[in-house]
């Protein structure tokens, strides 16, 4: 299905972009995904299952907030993981404020992001802005049945005969000759 001429992905009843970016509220989908928030590796554990969706899912750019960071945290507040940027938020801000100022510093550009959140507030901002808004709990379901499906079929292309060359040349295995068929 196709709207303005963009893919759509339709999820249960929810209509969105599939090829627009996501602005998530982290500490919001973590338990909808059925990670632990009192882990010490919460946050962790949801980057790498966002990684992995975005790979599946061929998605590009998820931006996602974590409000408390603690102080032992480096300086760089943002780190850019795998496919995920990363925001760790200190106090005296939160996430919520934060996912607010960046709808605000993309301005009009706002209408092609995605906002994932089920803070109320932060979902009428979003859609003020014209964003899309994707509660917590329909992204959850979409992040799982993509993680679950695994990759499309057809996803692996066959090995050029040049490339299965060089992997023969590079393991020993007959210096660059294939193996005749029978």
């Amino acid at each position: 299905m196709k709207q303005n001429g963009q893919p759509v992905q339709a999820n249960s009843s929810l209509l969105y972009n599939a090829n627009m970016p996501y602005l998530i509220d982290g500490h919001n989908l973590i338990p909808k995904l059925g990670l632990d928030l009192n882990s010490f590796d919460d946050e962790t554990a949801l980057i790498e299952r966002l990684n992995e969706f975005c790979r599946l899912s061929r998605r590009g750019q998820v931006e996602i907030y974590f409000d408390n960071a603690p102080a032992g945290m480096p300086d760089a507040r943002s780190r850019k993981i795998g496919l995920v940027t990363a925001h760790f938020v200190r106090r005296p801000l939160i996430a919520d404020e934060a996912i607010r100022q960046r709808l605000k510093k993309l301005k009009n550009d706002a209408k092609n992001w995605n906002v994932v959140s089920s803070d109320h507030q932060v979902q009428a901002e979003a859609k003020s802005a014209g964003a899309k808004v994707i509660s917590s709990d329909e992204f959850a379901r979409t992040v799982s049945e993509t993680l679950r499906a695994g990759p499309p079929p057809g996803d692996k292309k066959p090995m050029s005969a040049r490339e299965l060359d060089e992997w023969l040349t590079l393991f020993g295995e007959g210096g660059g000759e294939r193996p005749r068929k029978l």
